[in-house]
């Protein structure tokens, strides 16, 4: 369960599906009812809801049901962290270096990713995974680039966690010596806690989003690698100081890199291939 926002309990419906085996792509909305689609349930989502389900039964207890709250917290963190040991192990044994995209909604995450996929798919072997609540339309979109895709919906979670991307690693069948990218469900809170195994995370953040959104969501920024800021066209429209914007992200993350680049006109995208085909090296 996530500790900030309470998803990942019995509610959560998690649905693994792959583009090619499904014929429309609207289907987030029946996966608790139709038996027909497979589904993937990780034992950690639906464990635990009863800690919270007569909250209003024990006012004068408050002191203990935030412990239990604490507790139940760690214990779904812990899972996460153990299944993301195995997805790391795996990912090394098979020379794959995974890459875990995060954002805000409306950042251009998948437009940076499917502009990266087209450049580059005949040099690098490329699977993704698409991370979102519902719908399978960003899978669809990968899809139709001729990249093997495989869309996680999460329901009402906010975020994916390590099991559901070893479900979805196996679906894929990927091979040796290749780039897996993961895109995480747009949300700068609760994919900060959950590490995936991933090689390196990637926090995409656009020029209209303001420079202090790296102090507002500290702990996305500092468990980056590498922070890409999109939509540089647009600085002649928007007032953002971006060094300013990178002074603040220091502050939280000292280490943390920067590129600055626009997935809609193409500039700066250079340098992002060739910081993806380093780090891949």
């Amino acid at each position: 369960m996530c500790g900030t926002c309470g998803c990942g309990n019995g509610e959560n419906g998690v649905s693994i599906h792959n583009p090619k085996d499904l014929k429309t792509n609207e289907h987030g909305h029946h996966h608790h009812d139709e038996p027909a689609h497979e589904h993937t349930h990780d034992g950690h989502t639906h464990t635990h809801s009863h800690d919270h389900a007569h909250a209003h039964e024990h006012d004068h207890q408050h002191a203990h049901h935030q412990k239990k709250v604490i507790e139940v917290e760690q214990d779904i963190l812990h899972h996460n962290d153990v299944m993301a040991a195995r997805n790391r192990g795996y990912f090394e044994a098979k020379n794959i270096f995974a890459l875990n995209l995060v954002s805000s909604p409306g950042s251009g995450k998948t437009s940076l990713l499917e502009r990266t996929l087209k450049d580059l798919k005949t040099e690098i072997p490329f699977f993704v995974i698409e991370g979102d609540q519902q719908t399978m339309n960003d899978a669809n979109r990968i899809a139709a680039i001729d990249i093997p895709v495989i869309q996680i919906n999460t329901g009402k979670g906010c975020h994916l966690e390590s099991d559901a991307i070893f479900d979805a690693v196996k679906r894929l069948n990927i091979t040796d010596n290749t780039v897996l990218m993961i895109e995480n469900v747009g949300n700068l809170v609760c994919p900060s806690m959950f590490d995936l195994g991933e090689s390196k995370r990637v926090v995409i953040i656009s020029t209209t989003e303001g420079e202090d959104k790296p102090i507002k969501y500290p702990d996305m920024f500092h468990t980056s690698d590498l922070c890409i800021i999109n939509k540089i066209d647009l600085l002649p429209y928007v007032h953002i100081d971006v060094e300013k914007l990178k002074q603040h992200a220091l502050k939280v993350n000292p280490k943390l890199q920067f590129i600055e680049l626009s997935a809609t006109t193409g500039e700066g995208m250079n340098t992002w291939y060739d910081w993806l085909k380093k780090q891949k090296n």
